[in-house]
C-alpha cells in the first residue's frame, strides 16, 4: 500500500488522507528519491503535454509556421479558458488555416470561474477553444499541416501525428512504444500508461538534454523555456502550476494532470519528478508536489505562493478556518 502523502484536518483530527507514490529520477533513470510503488504504470494525462509537444518543435513545424514562445507554452498547457488563452489560440488556428471546428477536443466552460460566470450571464456557450487542451490540439494540427497529411482524425492513435508523438514519448521515457497501453484522454487524444519511474526520467531528460539528439535537445530547451517564461499561459490565474513556477528557482517548471498526477522538471538539478495520488485528488497532488519542491531546495516554504498550496486553510462557508491541508510525516525528508 502506498504511503499517506497528504492529510486534511478538521479541528484537531485528521479527517481525510491521500495516499500516493512519488518518483524523483535523473536522465539516466537513476532514482534520487521515491515513495510508494514507483514501478506502477499510470496515465500521465495532461502532465506530459510537454512530451507530446516535442514533435511539433523537432519536426520543424513550429518554425515553419512561426509558432511563438507563447504558443509553445499553450501547446504544453491545461489553460483556464481566459481571454489571454482563447485569443492566442484563435490567432494560431487562423495562421495555420484551421478553424475551431477542426479541433477534436470537445467544448467545456472555462476553468476560470469569473470568465465562465461572465459567459453564462451573457448567454454565450463555450466552444472547443475554451477546452483546456485546445493549445495542445492546435499544436497537433500544426504538425499535420507541416507533414502534409490530413487534419481530419489527427487525434486517432494511428494518425501520422500521433505516431510521431508516441515515439517521442517512448524515447524520452525509455519504454517500448508498443508496450505502452493506450487509452483516450478527456480531450479525445491518446494517452499512454507509463511507469511512474519512467515518467520522472522523461521529465529529467527535458531539463538534462545531454543524451538527446541535437534537434530534440533544442526542442526540449525551447519548450522548457516557453513553459518557464509564460506560467499563466500554461495554467491560469490563481492556479497551482502558475504559482509554483513563479515561486520556484533554477528554471524549475511543473505541470498538473487529471486524476492526481503532477510532474516537474528541475533543469539545474538534472532531475525530474512524477507523482500520482491514488484517489485522483488534485488537492493532494498540489500539496505533495509543493512539498517536494521545498525538499529539493527550489522553493521557499515561507513564500506566500508556496504556502498557498503547501498548507492551505480549510474553511467553512462562513469563512472560518476549521482545519488545514498539509504534507504528511512521510514527506519530511527525501526517501530513497
Amino acid at each position: 500500500m502506498n504511503p499517506v502523502l497528504v492529510e486534511v484536518t478538521r479541528g484537531q483530527r485528521v479527517e481525510s488522507m491521500h495516499r500516493g507514490a512519488i518518483a524523483i529520477c535523473d536522465a539516466k533513470g537513476g532514482v534520487f528519491g521515491g515513495w510508494g510503488d514507483i514501478d506502477a504504470a499510470v496515465y500521465p494525462r495532461s502532465a506530459f503535454k510537454s512530451l507530446q509537444a516535442l514533435a511539433l518543435v523537432e519536426s520543424g513545424a513550429a518554425d515553419a509556421f512561426c509558432v511563438s514562445s507563447e504558443e509553445l507554452a499553450l501547446a504544453c498547457a491545461s489553460h483556464s479558458g481566459e481571454p489571454m488563452h482563447v485569443e492566442r489560440v484563435e490567432r494560431w488556428l487562423a495562421r495555420i488555416d484551421c478553424k475551431e471546428s477542426d479541433l477534436a477536443c470537445g467544448p467545456h466552460l472555462p476553468i476560470h470561474e469569473p470568465t465562465a460566470h461572465a459567459m453564462i450571464r451573457e448567454g454565450r456557450k463555450p466552444c472547443r477553444i475554451h477546452n483546456n487542451c485546445s493549445g495542445k490540439h492546435t499544436g497537433f494540427l500544426t504538425l499535420a499541416r507541416h507533414l502534409g497529411v490530413s487534419t481530419s482524425n489527427y487525434e486517432r492513435p494511428d494518425h501520422p501525428v500521433q505516431n510521431l508523438v508516441r515515439m517521442a514519448i517512448a524515447d524520452m521515457c525509455d519504454v517500448e512504444a508498443g508496450a505502452m497501453p493506450i487509452a483516450i484522454d478527456g480531450c479525445a487524444a491518446p494517452n499512454y500508461a507509463i511507469p511512474l519511474r519512467n515518467l520522472a526520467q522523461g521529465m529529467a531528460r527535458l531539463g538534462d538534454t545531454a543524451s538527446l539528439s541535437p534537434s530534440r535537445a533544442t526542442a526540449a530547451r525551447r519548450l522548457v523555456d516557453a513553459w518557464r517564461e509564460h506560467p499563466l499561459l500554461v495554467s491560469g490565474t490563481g492556479r497551482a502550476c502558475g504559482d509554483l513556477i513563479r515561486a520556484s528557482s533554477d528554471r524549475t517548471v511543473v505541470k498538473t494532470g487529471a486524476e492526481g498526477v503532477f510532474t516537474a522538471v528541475l533543469p539545474e538539478r538534472g532531475l525530474g519528478v512524477a507523482l500520482k495520488i491514488d484517489d485522483g485528488a488534485t488537492r493532494g497532488a498540489e500539496t505533495a508536489m509543493t512539498r517536494i519542491l521545498v525538499l529539493l531546495g527550489v522553493a521557499d516554504e515561507w513564500s506566500e505562493l508556496i504556502l498557498k498550496h503547501l498548507q492551505p486553510a480549510i474553511r467553512n462557508w462562513r469563512g472560518d478556518e476549521v482545519g488545514e491541508r498539509r504534507a504528511s510525516a512521510a514527506l519530511e525528508n527525501i526517501a530513497s
